[in-house]
């Protein structure tokens, strides 16, 4: 999972990130972002830097700029932690993972303000009403690209206050993590197989168009296929089909065609292993065409699962339903 954290400056949003990294939870920083911007350009690194050049960095290249930076680099395999969300945008672009959590850290002015001094940053407001005023300037614009604190933090998931000791924060944090935990989301089983069947798909060599299905009994896999030319022919980005190499017009030059559709290589495989098919759900990322549609039938599978509508393929589908095999659109 992913947990962002958003607040202002002083309410421990780097106490709750160390708190995580002890936790496993691998570390980046969207104000790490701008820092690497500043220092490519070769200016000193101050909190009225990073601010400057964070919103022009929005303004360039839009207010989710830093958290697409990010998001790449963000796998699937372990847990993070998001630090310095500021603008609303950069929330929307986390949200994209539906493992994404934004966690406010709040705490009181003059308990921020305090901390702060003891940073004893250069730069650092001397006064609680100077520290106050650099801060408005942080929680809200009329400029989508500028920070907006307030707007950020209304859209947080879960808020944890921070305004006694490091050892309170932790106590807080030990009884808040679970919830968090708790809100982990596995993928339901049709988007889980829909996702392998688009790994199976980059296999795919031809060149127009990738394909893939595979073909799932007992919550298990069974065979899988991708579109190309048969086995021992040339592979279709190698120039083994003439329509592809051609790259002749949607619906044209089919006669041509010399590559075998995803679905049909699945069920071969599995006739080809001595497999059978019977009662099996095939999932597809294109939805059958004709041809496919028939071998399907005819093999015992008893449910097609697709995710992405076949170009003039009304008459496959109304076959599928005729023969009464279960047909489902899940999108992922």
């Amino acid at each position: 999972m992913i947990i962002g954290l958003t607040g202002r400056n002083g309410a421990g949003k780097t106490e709750v990130a160390e708190y995580l990294k002890m936790r496993g939870f691998a570390y980046f920083s969207l104000s790490d972002e701008i820092r690497a911007e500043i220092r490519a350009r070769g200016q000193e690194i101050t909190r009225e830097v990073l601010i400057v050049v964070g919103n022009e960095l929005r303004t360039r290249f839009g207010p989710g700029v830093l958290a697409e930076r990010v998001l790449h680099r963000l796998g699937h395999e372990q847990n993070y932690v998001v630090d310095s969300i500021r603008n609303p945008q950069e929330v929307e672009a986390l949200r994209r993972r539906n493992d994404f959590i934004l966690l406010a850290v709040e705490a009181d002015e003059a308990v921020r303000f305090y901390r702060s001094r003891l940073r004893g940053r250069e730069g650092a407001a001397a006064t609680l009403e100077q520290f106050v005023e650099e801060e408005s300037r942080e929680l809200d614009s009329g400029d989508p690209a500028n920070q907006q604190l307030l707007a950020t933090r209304r859209l947080a998931d879960m808020v944890v206050t921070n305004n006694g000791t490091l050892e309170d924060l932790c106590r807080n944090l030990d009884s808040l993590l679970p919830r968090l935990m708790g809100r982990f989301r596995r993928p339901e089983w049709d988007e889980y197989f829909m996702n392998i069947a688009k790994v199976v798909a980059s296999r795919s060599n031809c060149i127009k168009r990738k394909v893939a299905a595979i073909i799932v009994k007992d919550r298990r896999v069974i065979s899988t296929g991708y579109n190309g030319t048969p086995k021992g022919a040339r592979n279709c980005n190698e120039g083994g089909c003439p329509r592809c190499s051609s790259m002749a017009e949607s619906g044209t030059a089919l006669e041509e065609c010399l590559c075998c559709h995803g679905e049909e290589n699945a069920i071969t495989q599995a006739a080809f292993h001595g497999t059978s098919l019977k009662g099996a759900t095939l999932y597809t990322t294109f939805a059958p065409c004709l041809l496919c549609t028939k071998m399907i039938i005819n093999s015992g599978i008893a449910e097609v699962v697709y995710n992405q509508e076949y170009p003039l393929n009304e008459r496959a589908l109304a076959l599928l339903r005729e023969c009464g095999i279960m047909l489902r659109q899940c999108r992922v």
